[in-house]
Parts: structure tokens; C-alpha cells; sequence
């Protein structure tokens, strides 16, 4: 699919609001709410728009730890890698997870509500997968900047 300046201006707006309806859209970016609507759709059925959703504000929901973790494992194969990526996925607390270059092979952003809770993940479920050798922990003192607006250009 070809992306022109009134399609990127569309997923622009959407990224910062994925409420906006068409008719809303049509007022921001100077096309009509129909062509708004055939381009919102094209967009989404092409993939580029991935779903819509709330963005919550943990801390007022009560969980107010936010740790990097970084994760070594004992070993780099197929299997070990499939298995470890699929166990993560069953993660709740497990907000993002990398598989990264450098000192380590994961890194992780955990949320949980308490200290106990993350040690809780941490000794009860993450050091006992046979396949993670090292982890190591950052506890966000303070979020600087926390985005996921991607910058389109025009």
C-alpha cells in the first residue's frame, strides 16, 4: 500500500487518539468524512493501523512498580528461544519483551503492583525456567518519557 501525506496524517491522528471518528478526523485533516472512512478502513485492513486501545495510568490502578529486567540464558538454540519467547508470552506482568544485542539476550518490562509481587515473579516463576541462566533488575525510579507515537513525517 502506498502511504501519501493525507494517510500519514490520519495514522497520526489516530495514534494520539484512536477515538476519533471519522467525522472528527475529517475536521483535522481537511478531507471529507467519507474519504476519511475509505482510507481509515484501507489502513487497517492493510495492517498499518494494529487495533485500538486505552491507555490506562498504572499508578492510579495500584501498580506502581515498573522494573527492567534483563535476561541471560544458559543457552542459544531454536528450541530454548521458542520456548522461553512462548513462556513470556503467558506473562501478565510481562508489559514488552526484547530480545536485544549486547550484555544481555532479553530485556523486560515488568509491571506489578509491589515489591512482593515482583519477587514473587521473579523467585517462583522467572529463575525457575530451565533455560535462564542470569537476570538482572532496574527499578524505574521515575518515567521520563513513556511514548508510542511513532514520528510519520509529511
Amino acid at each position: 500500500m502506498i502511504v501519501d501525506r493525507h494517510d500519514r496524517r490520519i495514522l497520526d491522528a489516530l495514534q494520539k487518539d484512536g477515538s476519533l471518528t471519522n467525522s472528527q478526523l475529517s475536521d483535522l485533516i481537511n478531507l471529507s468524512p467519507s474519504q476519511c472512512s475509505r482510507r481509515r478502513m484501507a489502513l487497517e485492513e492493510a495492517g498499518l493501523v494494529a487495533g485500538y486501545h486505552a491507555r490506562l495510568d498504572a499508578a492510579k490502578l495500584g501498580v506502581k512498580v515498573r522494573v527492567i529486567v534483563r535476561v541471560n540464558l544458559r543457552m542459544h538454540d531454536r528450541d530454548t528461544d521458542k520456548n522461553f519467547s512462548a513462556w513470556l508470552e503467558r506473562q501478565p506482568e510481562v508489559q514488552s519483551a526484547f530480545s536485544v544485542s549486547g550484555d544481555a539476550d532479553y530485556v523486560l518490562d515488568v509491571r506489578v503492583r509491589d515489591l512482593e509481587r515482583f519477587s514473587e515473579f521473579v523467585h517462583e516463576r522467572l529463575l525457575i525456567q530451565p533455560q535462564v541462566a542470569q537476570v538482572r533488575s532496574d527499578f524505574v525510579l521515575r518515567t521520563l518519557k513513556d511514548s508510542e507515537v511513532l514520528e510519520l513525517g509529511d
